[in-house]
């Protein structure tokens, strides 16, 4: 198979969709790999890093659509990535189609198979392609947050953890998942005082063993939430319903009841954000100011530590990369139902049911998509 990666185009992204050593590991497999160059040099991989690795280089995104059979790549395409695609060609990345209908359309339109790394999961109800994405997220989030709340960036002027004879900054977690206990973990060593929500009692016995009692748990509720806001200094919105649109967990009413000059940060701006008055920013233009109250919404948090991301990102995805290559598509699916549920759209039909209800639009399943 030919497999094509190009450079990564959305505002301040550095990854890159492969590393030399999957590069090397696709070429050993039989396959011809394609790289756009200067694809890797963000993420500190040079073209003869990937020309070692058995790849050729070429030079224009252009080629690399034009030729490739599978595209692999991090970001969702951007507009002028999509006019690229054409009928049976494979693209393999991160989608977040379920707040975007505009992307939803085209890749319809496009013809082209979609499989999401959101949405592929393993045999313990986990999401694998997004669990080390996931994980650098979250342990960004104290740190973008802490940055935030210094006072010439319009925050409270509170460090997170405090001084001896000052009370350390109160943070909270909504989500005890892979961001959520990756936030908490960063938050608790920097010596803030983290308190974590979340609706499953496991989950939260397992936090609470995990910090041996450095961090307070509590179920989640609407309720609890508005309370802690109230006092926090940091919120890290880290919920997560795979596939779907994120649920908006405070509302622009609850600003005017927060600290001013208090930092929302919202992990979950890919799937829409979970607070009401969040935006997608970048990492050139990361925060804004709502009714006093300060939102870090960077939509491609990991990209600030490219190298790091790429590496684990690729070590997640090269299996099933490589037996996407190895078996095609449709066999690669129908030998495994993790995968499968990673396929969002194929041949002009939506085959994620949470994205179709998200956007109310109809769909398939992926059992149906294999028989097209």
């Amino acid at each position: 198979m030919k497999i094509g990666c190009p450079k990564e185009i959305k505002p301040q992204e550095f990854r890159v969709g492969m590393t030399p050593d999957a590069a090397r590991e696709a070429v050993a497999h039989g396959h011809q790999v394609m790289i756009q160059a200067g694809a890797g040099v963000g993420a500190g991989f040079a073209d003869a890093d990937y020309a070692a690795a058995g790849a050729r280089i070429v030079d224009t995104a252009e080629e690399v659509f034009a030729e490739a059979e599978m595209i692999v790549k991090v970001k969702e395409p951007q507009p002028v990535e999509r006019k690229r695609l054409r009928e049976g060609q494979l693209l393999f990345t991160y989608l977040h189609l379920a707040p975007d209908p505009e992307q939803t359309h085209d890749l319809l339109n496009s013809g082209a198979t979609c499989i999401a790394y959101e949405t592929v999961t393993d045999a313990r109800g986990g999401l694998p392609l997004l669990a080390p994405m996931s994980e650098v997220a979250g342990r960004l989030a104290p740190q973008v947050g802490a940055w935030t709340l210094q006072k010439a960036n319009g925050g409270r002027g509170v460090l997170l953890g405090g001084v001896p004879g000052v009370a350390p900054a109160n943070v909270v977690i909504i989500g005890g998942g892979v961001v959520g206990t990756a936030a908490a973990r960063v938050a608790v060593g920097m010596g803030a005082r983290v308190t974590v929500l979340d609706r499953s009692v496991q989950r939260l016995s397992y936090l609470d063993d995990i910090f041996h009692g450095k961090l307070v748990t509590q179920y989640s509720s609407a309720g609890a939430v508005a309370e802690l806001a109230r006092t926090a200094d940091m919120v890290v919105g880290a919920v997560l319903i795979p596939g779907a649109a994120a649920p908006k967990l405070i509302s622009r009413a609850q600003l005017s009841e927060m600290k001013p000059g208090a930092v929302l940060v919202d992990v979950a701006i890919d799937q829409g954000g979970c607070f009401e008055t969040s935006r997608a920013t970048t990492h050139q233009d990361p925060i804004y100011e709502v009714d006093g109250i300060l939102h870090y919404c960077v939509a491609n948090m990991p990209g600030a530590v490219a190298r790091t991301s790429t590496q684990a990102l690729g070590n997640a995805t090269l299996p099933f990369l490589l037996a996407l290559a190895n078996k095609g598509w449709k066999k690669a699916c129908a030998d495994d139902a993790h995968l499968l549920n990673g396929l969002n759209v194929h041949a002009g039909k939506l085959t994620y049911a949470a994205v179709g209800t998200a956007l109310g639009l109809p769909s398939i399943t992926g059992a149906q998509a294999l028989a097209l």
